[in-house]
């Protein structure tokens, strides 16, 4: 490997086809993409408006509207007014939804660890010091100003 940017476009391809393996994983919903980032969103952050979550999936504000609904007649999640602003409804988990969220993920994760069982004990420690890197990089540790 030569160049950082011919490292770049190699890690580039390689990311983007090993997210869209492990994103194939699903719960038994089935659910698309971005109603699970809904769902995964709501358990690590808690109740948040609509348009908290479209804020932190960078989508407008009836999109997610559409999302939460879809959600909402699923039984995942939940609508309530919001306990100071009569305008605007807080969205929240239900116990299916953070079920869908668990399964998903495990599904995810017996995918991924069947794969490293294939590795050698090397090859396994080299993926581990470079998921602390790719961390490193996703933070933005090291960027440039």
């Amino acid at each position: 490997m030569g160049s950082s940017s011919e490292l770049a476009g190699e890690l580039r391809v390689a990311l983007a086809k090993s997210s869209r393996r492990i994103r194939s994983h699903r719960g038994a919903a089935d659910l698309p993409d971005p109603q699970f980032n809904v769902l995964a969103i709501l358990l690590r952050e808690g109740p948040l408006t609509p348009g908290a979550l479209a804020d932190v999936e960078h989508v407008q504000p009836p999109t997610m509207t559409r999302t939460v609904n879809a959600l909402v007649d699923l039984g995942f999640a939940t609508k309530a007014a919001h306990p100071t602003d009569g305008r605007q409804v807080v969205v929240s988990l239900t116990d299916a939804g953070e079920a869908e969220v668990r399964e998903t993920r495990r599904r995810r994760d017996a995918w991924l660890a069947d794969r490293l069982r294939a590795l050698t004990a090397q090859e396994r420690e080299t993926l581990a010091a470079a998921a602390a890197l790719l961390r490193r990089i996703a933070a933005g540790e090291g960027e440039r100003r």
